[in-house]
C-alpha cells in the first residue's frame, strides 16, 4: 500500500517537473522568438485589415520613375517625408512644415534623415517664374502649397541632386489622435516651452513630464519661437520617439486603429503590401539605428520676407551622405555617420 502511495507521489512530482520544465521552455522560447511570433500574429489577425486601410492612403504620383515592388526589398531606397500643416478649416493643401529626405537601408536596419528647414530658399521646380521671368525661388515649404507632393519631389531632387524613390505625407493635425491612441509619447522637454508671440497660436508645454499627450506633441513639433533649425530638430526627435513607440510589440494590436485614425491625414505612393512587408521585416530585426543631419542656413530678407540661405558646405555634405547611403555596395561599417547628430 505504502509503495503504491510513494509511486503515485513520484509520478505526481515527475509530472509537476515536466510541466514546470515545459512552461519554462515555452516562456524562454516565447521570449527568444517573440518577434517572429508577433509577425505570425500580425499575418493571422491584422494583415488584411491593415492592407485594406492602407489602400485608402495609396496615392501614386504621375511620372514616378521608381518601380513599386510588390515584395520587400533589401537594397537601399529613399522616401521624401512631408509634414503638412493644414488645419481642418483650411480648403488649401497647406504647406510642408517638415521636409525630410530619408534613406532606408533595410538589410542593416538603418535610417538616415536629412532635414531641410522649411524656410530654406530654393528653386521651386515647376513653378512659373515672376513676371520678369527670372525668379522662381521661394521657401521650400511653399513647393507643397504650389504643387503638392509632385512639386516637392521635383524641387528636393534638384536641390539635393538625388532621386526620390517614394513620398509619404502626414498632416500634423493627425498627430494628436495617433499619439493619444498610443497612450502618449516620451519627449526630452527639460523646461517649459512657451509660445507667446501674439501673432502665433499661444500655448505652454510643461517640462519634465514623463509622457506627453497628442496636443502637447503637436505643440512640440510646431513651436517656432526659437529657430527654424531647432524646430526641424524637434521634428526629428518626435519622429524618432514616435517610431520607438510604434515598435513596441505591445502596440501591435493597435495598428488597425492607428491607421483608421490616420485616415485622410496620411498618403503615400508606397503600395500597401510593400509597407506591410517592410513593417514585418522591422519587427524581426533589432531596433533601427537612426542618423540625422540638418542643413543649416543663414537668415536673409528679400522684399521684406524672411528666408534661409542654405550653407553650401552643408548641402554638399548632405549630397555625399545620401550618395554613400544609397550605394548598396557600401559596407555596413562604412556608411557615413553625420558629424552633427541631433537625435537622442
Amino acid at each position: 500500500m505504502k509503495s503504491r502511495t510513494k509511486e503515485k507521489k513520484k509520478k505526481s512530482r515527475k509530472g509537476l517537473y515536466i510541466t514546470l520544465i515545459s512552461l519554462v521552455v515555452l516562456l524562454i522560447g516565447g521570449y527568444i522568438f517573440r518577434q517572429q511570433l508577433a509577425v505570425a500574429a500580425f499575418d493571422l489577425f491584422l494583415a488584411d485589415t491593415v492592407e485594406a486601410q492602407l489602400t485608402h492612403s495609396y496615392v501614386p504620383q504621375e511620372g514616378n520613375k521608381t518601380p513599386d515592388p510588390t515584395v520587400y526589398r533589401k537594397e537601399p531606397f529613399s522616401v521624401l517625408l512631408l509634414g503638412s500643416d493644414k488645419r481642418d478649416y483650411e480648403k488649401s493643401r497647406g504647406r510642408s512644415d517638415a521636409v525630410i529626405y530619408a534613406v532606408v537601408r533595410p538589410k542593416e536596419s538603418r535610417v538616415l534623415l536629412v532635414s531641410i528647414p522649411r524656410d530654406t530658399y530654393v528653386q521651386i521646380v515647376g513653378r512659373d517664374a515672376d513676371k520678369d521671368g527670372t525668379d522662381d525661388y521661394d521657401k521650400i515649404a511653399h513647393a507643397y502649397a504650389f504643387g503638392g507632393e509632385n512639386m516637392s519631389i521635383n524641387t528636393v531632387e534638384k536641390f539635393l541632386d538625388a532621386d526620390v524613390g517614394y513620398y509619404a505625407t502626414i498632416n500634423f493635425q493627425g498627430i494628436k489622435k495617433v499619439v493619444d491612441a498610443l497612450g502618449g509619447i516620451s519627449l526630452p522637454i527639460d523646461k517649459d516651452i512657451v509660445n507667446k508671440d501674439p501673432n502665433h497660436e499661444q500655448f505652454t508645454i510643461k517640462g519634465g513630464k514623463p509622457i506627453y499627450d497628442g496636443q502637447e506633441a503637436l505643440y512640440y513639433v510646431r513651436y517656432r519661437e526659437d529657430s527654424d533649425f531647432n524646430r526641424t530638430n524637434r521634428q526629428q526627435i518626435f519622429l524618432n520617439a514616435f517610431a520607438n513607440k510604434m515598435l513596441n510589440l505591445n502596440q501591435i494590436a493597435k495598428i488597425p486603429e492607428l491607421f483608421q485614425i490616420m485616415g485622410d491625414n496620411f498618403q503615400t505612393d508606397m503600395q500597401p503590401n510593400f509597407i506591410i512587408d517592410l513593417a514585418k521585416q522591422v519587427l524581426t530585426q533589432e531596433k533601427p539605428q537612426v542618423s540625422s543631419f540638418t542643413i543649416l542656413s543663414e537668415g536673409m530678407r528679400k522684399n521684406g520676407i524672411y528666408y534661409g540661405r542654405a550653407d553650401e558646405k552643408d548641402v554638399q555634405y548632405a549630397k555625399e551622405l545620401i550618395k554613400n547611403w544609397m550605394d548598396q555596395s557600401t559596407p555596413a561599417g562604412e556608411v557615413m555617420i553625420p558629424d552633427r547628430q541631433k537625435i537622442e
